[in-house]
């Protein structure tokens, strides 16, 4: 029978191809909204539909492993004891692929005490004596000793799952340079660390090849062991047990009784209710396609466009002197656009850079002081366009290496954050996958010297300026805006607040941390006082049965471990059922809290005594920034305590005091501009108190008779307005009946109708677009709120109530800072912007800049946004935070 007539058996190793398209594919960028994990799924699909069209096989089966455990491990217990834990995010995959190959009609198969390979190499030899054409599919080399003239080896030759190696003998005589049947004792003498299979020391993979060819096999080599001289002979004669004991456990069993015969492998229709049910489970809305499309079925979500083959990636050049000059003369000159940069960082400085444009990519091993990069370094100062992915560490580095950049042109980590505001991308490779469609090449972490060269930076470059052209092209105006005059201006600036850092007194922490602990304690002792025992005050199970049984009292919120004991649920309990325990148990928790943030920031603390936060530009949907290692943006404001923490970030050597600046009110402000309420607007133009004057409306009296609780509810009632506050929740806050709530949100919007029509048309508007959008164009998408889920639509509407407000405060302070700076360079002031926290901006005061400061200050952030109502600054000086506080 000819090769063309032959049935073509096609059988997959399942556990080694999913894992490989796990970490082929970014974890993140694959999971469904209830949190489950399918980059393995999708990335094994995605393969097996490639084979499936591209071979066209007539019967096919995937084999899994049933675990780690078989005959071999019985024998050998090390066997494959190297390997590490299964990560959390793949663990569940493997059921869930099961379920989409039974859908689809293919057979799965598993074996207790044998391993997948053992299932492959027996159906290989079952299909050859049938008269198959047989393809195996696996990335676990041991399979190669299966290959034969009717047996061909499809083998991942990246660490993805997308480009197979066909090894037929000639291949693998090729690659090796033996015959497939001797692979196994090429691997039995050199080793395989993947499986724990220890060696013959001083013995690689050319001294191994070179043996076969003179003795023929394992055994031939172990006859004439006494013939092999030198120091690698005495080495395989003291440790030729390795190599048997190899041998015995990579052969693959090619008799294991199969529950299949492989007439029953016949590829079948698939099951096409229950192929939609599983990719509707997993949202694989593509995948779907590309299945009724091969299937030949109609009616699927979408047509498919035509598949486009992904462009070859260029040849790297390493280029010099005069060439690297033209060389980026030429392509600047090409691509207005910019040129991408890639960097790789040791020790927080470069070392190697990739330059590239979509078409061409040059290599630089910098280092300092070499004259054949001076173009480059000249290049880089100047304000040619620059495309960089997460330019913040980058800008550092060059800082360290004293090397000026100019011209950042856009950031594609940045790019993507603000296309994707609620779920960015984390990697270069996530940003390949989403707007390349393409699987950028990633190294293999199991290899100390890559075979491929997926860690090149100009590689890696290529893939950036490819992504930026990608991204740029479906930014609308708006978004492009905040791109270029927000974030990208900004960028730099906070690197530069990282590096400054700010002066922290460990001695003031030490002794605030001591007194929070001794507070601490003596409010536990108290606690257990007042129920005759000791507990564990932060065990939840432990506490539950203090209160509800112990203490017999009123039952929280149920969850999974019996009744909330979190920090809402117990000050809800206390209000309305107070006790002494459960109020010294809150008391303790506030305590412990403030002694773990003392504790972290005094750890905090850099040998130049100093505190380096790192601001996180794409780390909140809204467009603010938020900090990490430490984080300060969870130091309390307005308690005694958080003060006294405060206290201890301090004016630096060298510097005569702190300025604090912040916005008052600014998210109110914002929202009686965007409401254009006449009232809200009247009172701050006329510089009264915001929340007596709308007392005053709200309760008919004059603003002098507007109580401190009139005016608390007030400034509920207004801040709780903007972040979708209910009636419901009003009561909970201010500790009133639902009743009163409710007239207090009727009589507020009474007297303030614009401010209801304003946040009820900002919801309407956002169901149509599908996002909101700030004053300054940035958006933030809402699928959501199309969500046929009552919750999740009723969160999104409160998340959308406050998106438009919040996210234009912070574009304002971004906006503010880039202004400021701007100011204090052109005047060349030495005093310099250390923090941001919430509204508020830190700066370290020069020897006699204060008033300069002070007034570019002002003046910037209260005009960094024209608005129907003043930006009010608030500013003062001090030696320390708090007493800089206003």
């Amino acid at each position: 029978m000819s090769e063309n007539k032959k049935p073509t058996l096609l059988i997959i190793d399942g556990h080694s191809l999913a894992f490989r398209a796990f970490y082929a594919l970014p974890v993140d960028s694959f999971q469904t909204r209830d949190g489950q994990h399918t980059n393995a799924i999708h990335g094994f699909v995605s393969m097996l539909l490639n084979l499936l069209k591209n071979e066209n096989p007539t019967h096919v089966a995937v084999a899994f492993d049933i675990s780690r455990f078989s005959f071999r491990t019985r024998e050998y217990p090390e066997y494959k004891g190297t390997r590490g834990e299964t990560p959390s995010e793949f663990i569940g995959q493997i059921p869930l692929l099961q379920e989409v190959l039974a859908a689809m009609n293919i057979v799965t198969i598993t074996k207790e005490d044998y391993e997948a390979d053992d299932i492959l190499a027996t159906l290989s030899v079952q299909g050859t004596e049938a008269g198959y054409r047989v393809l195996v599919v696996s990335g676990d080399r041991d399979a190669i000793q299966l290959v034969n003239d009717n047996v061909t080896l499809l083998y991942p030759s990246r660490q993805g799952v997308s480009d197979l190696t066909r090894y037929d003998p000639a291949k693998v005589q090729e690659r090796y340079g033996i015959r497939p049947e001797q692979y196994p004792d090429v691997a039995a003498l050199v080793g395989e660390t993947s499986d724990n299979l220890i060696g013959v020391p001083k013995v690689g993979e050319k001294t191994a090849v070179k043996w076969l060819g003179l003795y023929g096999s394992l055994d031939g080599i172990l006859e004439n062991a006494e013939n092999i001289g030198g120091k690698v002979g005495e080495s395989f004669r003291e440790h030729k047990e390795n190599a048997v004991r190899n041998r015995r456990l990579n052969h693959l069993v090619t008799d294991v009784e199969l529950p299949f015969t492989v007439q029953q492998l016949e590829r079948k229709p698939i099951n096409e209710e229950g192929v939609r049910e599983m990719f509707a489970r997993l949202e694989f809305r593509t995948l779907l396609d590309r299945v009724f499309k091969l299937e030949g079925i109609t009616g699927s979500a979408e047509p498919e466009a035509p598949a486009v083959e992904a462009p070859a990636a260029p040849a790297i050049q390493e280029l010099l002197d005069e060439e690297l000059g033209a060389w980026l003369a030429r392509n600047s000159a090409a691509h207005p656009g910019g040129l991408a940069l890639q960097f790789e960082l040791h020790d927080g400085l470069p070392v190697a850079i990739g330059i590239a444009s979509a078409s061409e990519s040059t290599l630089l091993a910098w280092h300092a002081g070499s004259a054949d990069y001076a173009p480059f370094e000249a290049w880089l100062a100047g304000e040619s366009p620059k495309i960089i992915h997460d330019a913040k560490p980058v800008l550092k580095a060059l800082a360290h290496a004293q090397l000026p950049i100019g011209g950042l042109q856009t950031d594609t980590l940045i790019a993507g954050w603000i296309l994707r505001p609620a779920s960015p991308d984390k990697t270069l490779g996530e940003l390949v996958t989403r707007y390349l469609d393409e699987h950028m090449p990633v190294a293999d972490p199991n290899q100390l010297v890559p075979e491929d060269n997926a860690d090149n930076p100009a590689l890696q470059a290529w893939y950036v300026a490819r992504v930026a052209a990608a991204q740029i092209a479906i930014l609308d105006e708006g978004s492009a805006s905040v791109l270029r005059d927000i974030e990208i201006p900004s960028t730099p600036i906070l690197a530069q607040m990282e590096e400054y850092g700010v002066a922290v007194n460990h001695g003031e922490l030490a002794a605030l941390s001591a007194q929070l602990g001794t507070t601490a304690a003596d409010l536990a002792e108290r606690a257990y006082a007042e129920i005759g025992r000791e507990v564990n005050l932060g065990s939840p199970k432990q506490l539950q049965e203090v209160l509800f049984d112990q203490l017999g009292m009123p039952k929280t919120r149920a969850n999974k471990s019996g009744y909330s004991t979190d920090a809402s649920s117990l000050a809800d309990l206390q209000a309305k059922s107070p006790h002494p325990f459960l109020g010294l148990l809150l008391e303790h928790r506030d305590a412990t809290k403030l002694r773990q943030i003392v504790e972290t920031l005094d750890k905090a603390i850099a040998p130049d005594h100093r505190v380096h936060t790192t601001y996180i530009q794409t780390g909140t949907s809204t467009g603010r920034l938020s900090s990490a290692d430490p984080n300060l943006q969870n130091i309390p404001v307005r308690s005694a305590e958080g003060r006294h923490i405060r206290a201890a970030f301090q004016v630096g050597e060298g510097f005569e005091s702190l300025l604090t600046a912040d916005y008052s009110q600014i998210e109110m402000r914002i929202m009686a501009h965007l409401s254009g309420d006449e009232g809200l607007i009247e009172a701050f133009r006329t510089g009264e108190d915001l929340h007596r004057f709308v007392g005053a409306r709200i309760f008919g009296v004059e603003p002098a008779e507007v109580s401190n609780e009139m005016r608390t509810k007030v400034k509920a009632m207004s801040y709780g307005l903007a972040y979708g506050l209910s009636a419901f929740g009003l009561s909970k806050q201010l500790r009133i009946d639902t009743g009163e709530a409710k007239k207090l949100m009727s009589d507020y919007f009474e007297r303030f109708g614009a401010v209801r029509d304003y946040l009820r048309d900002v919801v309407e508007q956002a169901k149509i677009d599908g996002y909101t959008t700030t004053i300054f164009g940035r958006r933030r998408l809402f699928p959501d709120l199309a969500s046929p889920n009552r919750v999740l639509r009723d969160n999104a509407a409160r998340a959308a109530l406050n998106a438009p407000i919040q996210g234009s405060a912070a574009d304002i302070m971004k906006i503010a800072m880039i202004n400021v700076a701007a100011d204090m360079r052109e005047a060349q002031l030495e005093s310099r912007m250390l923090l941001q926290v919430h509204d508020e901006l830190i700066f370290e005061v020069a020897t006699g800049e204060a008033e300069a400061l002070e007034k570019i200050v002002r003046e910037r952030m209260a005009g960094a946004a024209e608005l129907t109502v003043p930006l009010e600054v608030q500013v003062g000086h001090g030696s320390n935070w708090d007493e800089a506080a206003h």
